[in-house]
């Protein structure tokens, strides 16, 4: 199984984000069952896409997009943010979001430091980012300590907070 990871093309936008919001709304309805909230609203995506540095990237398996991700590039201090990332409902645990991770990885050498969070509730996640793609917890933001640039209608956190997470790159890459 190869993965393509390329740039997003303005007409695959709308694929993308639904595609995107359907993985978190089920990630979510997992754990917490059904809900009439949107867990990833567009405007969350589209905010992240409008960042200065952001690039969308699309996965590509046989032509289909099983994925993809947004990441903030900061040229300067190159402590770059991974914004969003997700693999296709129906087609995770196969290694799919690794690869796209090892892609974004290749793509960004320079990379100092990489920045992202997840959901507490959200263990598979958890999992993916300390144990597969060797980032570390340095933060967990939640009522007691409240940083998270969310607004106030959050709930993609299920109310339980959020783990930050950082990967410091080895010397090798700056």
């Amino acid at each position: 199984m190869a993965v393509i990871l390329s740039e997003l093309t303005p007409n695959e936008l709308k694929q993308f984000k639904s595609d995107m919001q359907e993985a978190f709304q089920k990630g979510f309805e997992s754990v917490y069952g059904k809900t009439q909230e949107i867990i990833l609203p567009e405007k969350d995506i589209d905010s992240s896409l409008k960042e200065k540095g952001a690039i969308a990237y699309k996965a590509v398996i046989n032509g289909n997009m099983v994925g993809g991700a947004v990441v903030v590039i900061n040229e300067i201090s190159q402590h770059n943010d991974l914004d969003l990332l997700y693999v296709k409902y129906g087609v995770q645990t196969k290694g799919i979001g690794f690869a796209i991770w090892s892609e974004i990885e290749k793509l960004h050498p320079h990379t100092k430091v990489w920045n992202t969070c997840t959901p507490y509730f959200d263990k598979r996640n958890i999992h993916f980012y300390v144990n597969k793609c060797g980032f570390h917890i340095v933060e967990y933001q939640c009522k007691y300590n409240n940083k998270l640039k969310a607004d106030e209608n959050f709930v993609g956190d299920g109310g339980d907070g959020m783990f930050i997470f950082q990967k410091q790159m080895n010397a090798e890459s700056f």
